[in-house]
């Protein structure tokens, strides 16, 4: 026999074991018979199929259940956000918030997670079949059903309603073990479950306006030009030179004793530990940023961006800070401050216009709860250009509106060299300028080495910028580079920052460096100004802050 025969014969074989094994377990719709590469179906009658059929099944797409020579009927489902009368049967599938059942029908609201306010199926006993009627006694309150009916126009307050011909439980929820029984919960006890608490109304449209708000900044950055960077969570560099850094180590550290220590050149133990044996032969740490490494494909591509995770081993408790957070940060050649200031009045007034069109129902629902202004903030930020104010200028400002009464003030001492603290930014943006306003030139001292010294006034201050909004604080901080590497290498010294560590940064200003600009924007807090929420820790799936790891 032929190679080819001997193939044939075996697959035909084990084809004839499989619709063997078929028959003595299921009815089957259709028999194949394997005719060289290929195979011809010959039609039988069952309600079983393979193929796609089998596949739509899986993929939890719902088919009627049709005669011996129909083929099934795959129902279409509609999101509860694209609700519109149709011509027939759909489905809908999503999680049961409320039941009420009447003596000839039962009404029950299902969420989808698609919209706020999901949408109302109406279940006539007299038009659902038996075993329907026998699943609206299990109904309950965080149950996932699939409901096939018509959608009509509703005769009550919502636009549209479902007149249901089926339902049936995809998965129970016991209402005496839920711990969203339907009450108020505070966002602090949602916190606790943060497995759950996406079902809530609050935490649910908090999850839609971020999603548009992350695709809007990446859509304006795409349609102007920039490129997508991807830089390494992994660094042993420390941008802002502030130490808050958490260390990533394979070694063994519950094995203290055990651990290598450093040695001089004479083999005298130092104190610490010799990262030589760690995994990557140096101390390694979580990054507090991206733009080290964006600054080296702007240098080549001309603008980029980064929109990535952030860590900062910052032990605060307030409502404006997490230890992981995300960070747009695009960084711009042959650009100074200004560039850095347009381009973020730019992307802002995009996102936040195109999160105005797109989530009005989740924004009207944050206005209701959470603030009234909300809209009308937005709207300003759209339409209103942003004020500019010169760090001395602001100093003064704060001065003559503090002197009136430092009783009310927090911190009260204010001058040149202050780093502004929260209540001193929101006066700014809310009383003073009632304005996102961007405040430049701030001193040396308070600000980063790798932002460029003012020349006019001796280096007193840098080319830095700070966005700051009404409500939030600061939501933006950027700065033009130090692109002269003697100057650089003068403020690495300062601040006791090793040259060796940053070898490859300072080699951008050694091999045709350009003047550079760039910012970063804290996205949770961007979240939290369009979404009037206060604390951070509802602006993020999984908060991490000090103490709580969980999930």
């Amino acid at each position: 026999m032929t190679k080819s025969g001997k193939r044939t014969m075996a697959k035909t074989c084990l084809l004839a074991a499989i619709c063997a094994t078929t028959r003595r377990t299921n009815p089957i719709r259709s028999v194949a018979a394997f005719t060289g590469s290929s195979f011809a179906s010959t039609s039988t009658t069952s309600r079983y199929v393979s193929g796609p059929v089998a596949f739509s099944r899986l993929s939890m797409s719902t088919k009627t259940e049709a005669a011996s020579d129909v083929s099934p009927k795959i129902l279409k489902r509609v999101k509860t956000a694209d609700a519109a009368p149709s011509d027939g049967d759909v489905a809908i599938k999503g999680w049961v918030r409320t039941v009420r059942k009447q003596k000839t029908l039962a009404f029950v609201e299902v969420n989808d997670g698609s919209s706020l306010s999901g949408i109302q199926c109406v279940l006539p006993f007299d038009g659902i079949d038996e075993a329907s009627r026998a699943e609206i006694d299990k109904l309950s309150t965080g149950c996932s059903v699939e409901i096939v009916g018509q959608i009509v126009e509703s005769q009550g307050k919502q636009k549209y309603e479902v007149q249901s011909s089926s339902v049936r439980i995809v998965g129970e929820c016991p209402g005496d073990t839920y711990p969203l029984a339907k009450k108020r919960h505070s966002l602090e006890y949602l916190r606790t479950l943060a497995h759950l608490r996406p079902r809530t109304n609050t935490i649910a449209a908090v999850a839609r306006v971020r999603s548009t708000l992350a695709g809007s900044i990446h859509q304006f950055f795409q349609d102007t030009g920039f490129v997508y960077v991807q830089t390494p969570l992994i660094t042993a560099s420390d941008c802002e030179g502030a130490g808050e850094m958490f260390r990533v180590t394979t070694l063994d550290l519950d094995n203290v004793s055990g651990l290598t220590l450093k040695k001089d050149e004479e083999g005298k133990v130092l104190d610490g530990v010799d990262y030589e044996e760690d995994f990557f032969g140096k101390p390694a740490f979580l990054t507090v940023s991206g733009q080290l490494g964006g600054e080296t494909h702007a240098c080549a591509l001309g603008d980029i961006y980064t929109f990535g995770p952030t860590f900062r081993a910052e032990n605060s408790q307030t409502t404006r800070h997490l230890a992981e957070f995300n960070m747009v940060e695009p960084e711009m050649a042959f650009a100074d401050m200004n560039s850095a200031m347009d381009n973020a009045e730019n992307m802002l007034k995009y996102v936040v216009g195109e999160t105005l069109k797109k989530c009005d129902e989740d924004l009207n629902f944050f206005a209701k709860f959470y603030d009234k202004e909300l809209k009308t903030k937005l709207e300003k930020v759209v339409n209103k250009p942003f004020v500019r104010c010169a760090y001395r200028d602001a100093i003064e400002y704060l001065q003559e509106e503090i002197a009136k009464d430092p009783s009310k003030w927090q911190f009260p001492e204010v001058e040149f060299g202050t780093d502004l603290a929260t209540e001193h930014e929101r006066w700014l943006a809310e009383t003073k300028f009632n304005s996102c306003v961007f405040v430049y030139n701030y001193p040396k001292n308070i600000k980063a080495f790798y932002m460029r010294d003012n020349d006019e006034d001796g280096g007193e201050t840098v080319n830095a910028m700070d966005l700051l909004v009404p409500g939030v604080g600061e939501l933006v901080g950027g700065s033009q580079r130090e692109d002269r590497l003697d100057v650089l290498l003068e403020k690495m010294k300062v601040l006791d920052l090793e040259p060796e560590d940053y070898w490859w940064y300072l080699d951008l200003r050694r091999f045709g460096s350009v003047p550079h600009a760039g910012y970063g924007l804290g996205f949770e807090r961007l979240v939290c100004y369009v979404t009037g929420i206060e604390n951070i820790r509802e602006a993020i799936a999984f908060p991490r802050y000090p103490g709580n790891a969980e999930f």
